[in-house]
């Protein structure tokens, strides 16, 4: 599967215009939502390849928004990325256990991120 389509779902504005940018000038075609509810609403709409996720969001967090997109047939096999400031071991765990595919810790090193989306090519 080659990765065209990214949604890049984030309650930071700044964060948001950084993955932008970062993943636009790398050629992705780059979908944006504030909120978890709107993240999961996208994905159903625009069926991303890739989702990257922040996780402290007010409303549905990116815990709940990836177990609702991992566990909907129409989302289930888009590979979700958390990316959130949420850095303890146990975090990344329940991360995972929600059916996210990765998880990195804020401030998002931009090549580990590129390599990881490519990764997935």
């Amino acid at each position: 599967m080659a990765v065209k389509k990214i949604l890049v779902v984030d309650d930071s504005p700044t964060e948001r215009f950084v993955l932008n940018d970062l993943l636009s000038k790398e050629g992705y075609t780059v979908i944006a939502a504030a909120s978890g509810e709107e993240g999961v609403a996208k994905a159903k709409a625009e069926l991303p390849d890739v989702i990257v996720m922040d996780v402290v969001m007010p409303g549905l967090n990116g815990y709940q928004a990836t177990r609702i997109l991992t566990r909907d047939e129409a989302t289930k096999n888009i590979p979700v990325i958390l990316c959130t400031t949420k850095g303890q071991e146990t975090d990344k765990i329940w991360g995972m256990r929600q059916g996210a595919i990765d998880y990195m810790v804020k401030p998002v090193n931009s090549k580990q991120l590129l390599q990881r989306i490519a990764d997935l090519s």
